[in-house]
């Protein structure tokens, strides 16, 4: 039984609900963060260019990058939260650093 939505809205397309779509359903909160995380990790690595900088890659990631969010369906037994941009600044250092 899944307990948990991701949803991904486009950043492009901010506030624009028929630009949203569905992930999947999860079981569990960590499987909902992981495939949360590897959307957002996804999309870093796909816009990465060498020289960039974490700013310019977050910048972007703002303006067009894919934003998932987790919904708990009714007899979730747990909220989830997930920031997107916040993991994306992150992740952006990270990646910066490592190239």
């Amino acid at each position: 039984m899944s307990n948990y939505k991701v949803m991904i809205d486009d950043n492009f397309h901010y506030m624009e609900e028929d630009e949203r779509r569905e992930l999947g359903n999860y079981v569990s909160v960590e499987e909902a963060l992981a495939a949360c995380r590897g959307v957002v990790d996804a999309w870093l690595a796909a816009n990465y260019k060498p020289g960039m900088s974490p700013a310019e890659l977050i910048e972007q990631y703002k303006s067009f990058g894919d934003d998932p969010f987790i919904v708990a369906l009714p007899g979730a037994p747990a909220e989830a939260k997930f920031s997107a941009w916040d993991y994306a600044a992150e992740r952006a250092q990270d990646l910066c650093a490592g190239r």
